[in-house]
């Protein structure tokens, strides 16, 4: 079976999840007899063909038009859709992220098939693709598998390593003719916000504020740690709904589901709702003067204690570790 991968650009940038997507998707087309290729889709984005190919592409299809230096729901999904019937895949792959989560469903309605989202696992075992996902708020695990071709894959950021296979792979341009229906809906323009310079649904590193933390003013205790790991900054639902930090930094169940390497939960006492957005983080540090808050069940290291006396010493002690 042969996978297909959307590599994402934003910003002039390869997406690093893309890589991830890729290595994984060449790993299971291997054991299914296949090979993975991936696809291109913007303005300027050629120049990404080759770090494609060190990661597993055997070939690289390119649909560079001025009209996708944003993204165009639609114009992207037929993109993809073409290419898909190119390489003859047997599934298509795409990171988790908010344009991978939107493409994935367009894809699937173009082709009419189903799609798999935010997977953490991919099962490929007698002949069969297959795959692994949180259900129930992240508190079971179900493995999915498809009916139709071809299978339509998101995976989770920060959960498959991206490793270089040492192959090359030349850029092949995808004539792909669009209607103007495909640009019904589009970006004209994007403007950056202040905070955060970090995505915080791809970050290695997040530093996440709760109402332990006492008042907004108060979390530049959190951004001073952040700061010093060169984390992504979040927040609690409880400190979202209190107008203490914006929606964009809400992780949880109605905020962003996040897989970092390393979540440090400063004053969050872990409800639920929480824990079903970073659970799957790889190590999970908390810090709250209850020793029996939630969220200790679900860390791999907790300090019992005040916020404000160990955030600040831990800060400057990293500030001198990490300068040496």
């Amino acid at each position: 079976m042969n996978i297909l991968v959307f590599a994402e650009v934003r910003d002039g940038k390869l997406k690093k999840s893309s890589l991830e997507t890729l290595s994984e998707a060449r790993r299971a087309a291997g054991k299914l007899g296949g090979q993975a290729a991936a696809v291109l889709v913007g303005e300027g984005v050629r120049a990404h063909a080759e770090a494609l190919g060190k990661h597993g592409a055997v070939r690289v299809f390119v649909v560079d038009q001025p009209r996708l230096k944003y993204y165009a729901p639609e114009a992207y999904a037929r993109a993809v859709a073409e290419a898909y019937q190119k390489h003859g895949s047997g599934a298509v792959f795409m990171a988790a992220t908010a344009m991978g989560r939107d493409l994935a469903a367009g894809v699937a309605a173009l082709l009419g098939t189903s799609a798999a989202t935010d997977c953490t696992g991919v099962l490929a075992d007698g002949g069969r693709l297959s795959v692994r996902r949180p259900v129930y708020a992240g508190k079971a695990y179900t493995t999915v598998g498809f009916r139709k071709s071809p299978a339509i894959v998101s995976l989770r950021p920060n959960v498959f390593a991206a490793e270089e296979s040492g192959g090359t792979s030349a850029a092949e341009d995808l004539a792909v003719t669009f209607e103007e229906a495909d640009f019904r809906s589009a970006v004209r323009d994007v403007a950056a916000t202040a905070q955060g310079k970090v995505e915080l649904t791809e970050a290695a590193v997040i530093v996440s504020g709760g109402r332990g933390l006492r008042g907004p003013e108060n979390f530049h205790v959190r951004d001073e740690l952040a700061a010093a790991l060169g984390a992504a900054v979040g927040a609690s639902r409880a400190v979202v709904d209190s107008g203490w930090r914006p929606h964009s930094e809400q992780v949880g169940q109605t905020g962003k589901t996040v897989a970092p390497n390393l979540y440090i939960a400063l004053g969050i006492s872990g409800a639920i709702q929480h824990l079903a957005g970073m659970r799957t983080s790889k190590v999970i540090v908390a810090i709250n003067k209850d020793p029996d808050a939630p969220i200790f069940k679900a860390a791999t290291y907790g300090i019992v204690g005040d916020v404000f006396e160990i955030v600040p010493a831990l800060t400057q002690h990293l500030k001198k570790v990490l300068a040496t």
